[in-house]
Order: C-alpha cells, then sequence, then structure tokens
C-alpha cells in the first residue's frame, strides 16, 4: 500500500524511483530536506547552503520537480522551488515501513555524521527508520538508550550513539511524527 500527497498529481509508483534515490543519496536528501525545510527557496541559495556544485544542484531539482516532489514556485528567474512532504508506505510481507521527510532528513546526515553512516552499513534503512521512531520518544523523555537498545536489539552504547546522531533529525522533525 502506498501513499503520496494529492498536491502533486503524480501517483506513487512514478515517484518511487526518487524516493528509491533520495535514500540512497545522501546529496540529493540534504538538498529535499533543505528545500522542504526552507522553501521557497532559489537554486543559488540551495548551493550556498548547502555546498553541492551548481550543475548538480541543477539535475537534483530538475529530477525531483519531474517526480513531482518539488514545484516551481516563482515564473520568473531566479525561480523559486518548494518541495512536497513525502508520505510513502510501504508493505511486504507483513512488514510496513513508511518513507518520511524525517527519514530523508536522517539519510542526509550520512555525510555530516558518520555515525549514522556507520548504523546504516551495519543495520540497513528499515532500522534507522525503526531508530527514528525512538529517537522521537528519547527526545521528548520517554525512551531512554536501554529500552532502546534492548527494543533494536543493540548494545547499549551503538543505541546511545544512534539516538544522539538521530537527536537532530527528531528534534526538527517532532511536530511531523505527533
Amino acid at each position: 500500500m502506498a501513499h503520496s500527497p494529492p498536491r502533486s498529481g503524480r501517483p506513487p509508483i512514478q515517484q518511487l524511483q526518487t524516493v528509491v534515490d533520495l535514500l540512497e543519496t545522501p546529496a540529493l536528501a540534504r538538498l529535499y530536506a533543505y528545500i522542504l525545510q526552507h522553501g521557497p527557496v532559489t537554486v543559488s541559495e540551495i548551493v550556498d547552503e548547502l555546498d553541492i556544485p551548481q550543475g548538480t544542484t541543477y539535475d537534483y531539482v530538475q529530477n525531483l520537480e519531474t517526480a513531482g516532489l518539488v514545484e516551481k514556485t516563482r515564473d520568473q528567474r531566479p525561480y523559486k522551488y518548494d518541495a512536497e512532504s513525502i508520505a510513502l508506505t510501504l508493505s511486504t510481507d507483513g512488514e510496513t515501513q513508511t518513507i518520511t521527510p524525517a527519514l530523508i532528513a536522517a539519510v542526509a546526515r550520512r555525510e555530516e555524521d558518520e555515525d549514522v553512516d556507520v548504523y546504516i552499513e551495519r543495520h540497513g534503512l528499515d532500522s534507522l527508520a525503526v531508530a527514528l521512531e525512538y529517537a522521537y520518544e528519547y527526545v521528548d523523555g520517554t525512551v531512554n538508550h536501554r529500552i532502546a537498545a534492548r527494543e533494536l536489539d543493540l548494545s547499549p552504547l551503538e543505541a546511545e550513539i544512534i539516538l544522539q546522531a538521530l537527536e537532530p533529525v527528531a528534534t526538527e522533525y517532532a511536530d511531523a511524527a505527533a
């Protein structure tokens, strides 16, 4: 089962490849998360803030626009872009996972936080999504690292490390998760 906001008018399967690209390409994920948080923005603003080469930025914005995840909000140059929030739920053999802007923002942290990168390499994106859910509870104080460690089948140290690494994302997206 898949859900996608109706604003883009694009069926979720057409957006799926771009969402996969977002999960596999931290720079693209950072760009999407930045537009979603700060949009409408120009390509120059994105280049200045994220330090992504201009040509790559134009390519990424074009790909996201084609997929309907980013739209032009100004018809005159410099164009401004805003992002559409993603909520794509995937189900396979009884397992369900929802790809959210917060998960994409967590993936985007791979480039700037080695702990997130190591965690994804060891445990995969599904486990990162679950760890992010515990990070929300960690931030609001309802879960500590020992409970998360038990539930995630991690050592308490590894749970503490990933919860602290995800804390900025959980704090930033807490309202969306509520």
